[in-house]
């Protein structure tokens, strides 16, 4: 075939071809032209190795190679991407649902610890005649909180995280039921934690229980806290659509919400971790050491919860300001995307 031939027979393929490499961004769409492309470059090779056809089609198949890779490299820090830049930059907008979940919990919280104080059955009521008589029994032999070591300590991890994931997932499902389901779930959580630590307090327990208990507790409470938002944004979504229609505000606040109880998985298996390996061993453990872990862990809710996203959104607004491209790459590629999709 004369090379004129075969340009007239390809050329507006390969048109079309530099057209998608453009404006498409389909790793598929990508792989097809770059196996025919492969085809028609092999083909001018034999045929007219010296040509400019040959160099075109070397050019563009080059191009189609690096755009296969690229996504590639994006689809494995996608992982990473997502903890470290999507869920802290969604997190952000639902401050407000955050800090009412807290608050119940914690208004909650201190009810129980008062009604514990004044009813002496209500404890048996919130947490069972058998974990209380359990608890006293460990109490009279010295070992407290001897609960958190029975069973073997893998039985355990897993059966914690397992129940905790199931609890997080009931706290945002609730929220379809405007929001009624979710708070009901943090008004029970508020009330058991609170008359669990008065138990301990009323036996002098008291700080021993929160360097023991909040070894795993201190992670795990907040974690639940933090279902509790990703509910209320559902409910909320439903309650006020503002101006959105009723039921893209839904789609969006269930979206937002599943992606913060998904983002909670590794917390919910750091907490297990914690109370199926570490907590057992509290008698063994330092003051400081007890104290390092609950404190470490606070903090690191705080700031990746709280204080990192407000960073976050800051360093976005610059970055959008100022028009320049950051050092870190990873930072500047997540952003180039989320900007192309809010156009």
């Amino acid at each position: 075939m004369r090379e004129a031939l075969f340009l007239r027979q390809n050329a507006e393929k390969w048109q079309q071809f530099e057209q998608d490499l453009r404006l498409q961004n389909n790793p598929d769409i990508f792989a097809d032209h770059f196996i025919d492309l492969t085809d028609d470059l092999a083909y001018s090779r034999t045929f007219y190795p010296a040509s400019h056809t040959t160099k075109y089609l070397n050019g563009l198949a080059a191009q189609f190679h690096q755009k296969i890779y690229r996504n590639k490299k994006e689809k494995s820090s996608r992982i990473w991407n997502f903890w470290q830049f999507e869920l802290p930059y969604l997190f952000k907008q639902y401050h407000k649902q955050l800090f009412y979940s807290f608050l119940i919990t914690i208004m909650f919280c201190f009810l129980g610890a008062l009604s514990a104080k004044y009813d002496d059955n209500f404890l048996r009521v919130i947490l069972g005649d058998g974990y209380v008589n359990m608890t006293n029994e460990n109490i009279q032999k010295g070992d407290p909180f001897g609960v958190y070591k029975q069973g073997d300590q893998m039985s355990m991890f897993l059966f914690i995280a397992a129940n905790n994931i199931k609890v997080a997932f009931v706290a945002y499902v609730g929220g379809i039921l405007f929001s009624i389901g979710t708070v009901l779930l943090l008004v029970q959580n508020g009330l058991m934690l609170g008359s669990f630590e008065y138990y301990f307090f009323s036996k002098g327990l008291g700080m021993q229980s929160i360097l023991a208990i909040f070894i795993h507790g201190t992670i795990e409470i907040s974690a639940i806290i933090i279902a509790g938002c990703a509910g209320l944004i559902l409910g909320s979504s439903i309650l006020f659509p503002k101006t959105y229609s009723r039921w893209n505000s839904i789609l969006l606040g269930g979206k937002d919400g599943m992606k913060i109880v998904i983002g909670l998985v590794p917390f919910f298996l750091i907490a297990a971790f914690f109370e199926g390996f570490v907590t057992r061993h509290y008698q063994q453990m330092s003051v400081a050491l007890k104290s390092s872990i609950l404190l470490l862990s606070l903090a690191f809710i705080i700031w990746y919860f709280i204080i990192y996203p407000i960073r976050l959104h800051k360093r976005i607004e610059m970055a959008k300001n100022n028009n320049t491209d950051s050092e870190d790459q990873n930072f500047q590629s997540w952003l180039n995307k989320k900007l192309n999709l809010e156009k």
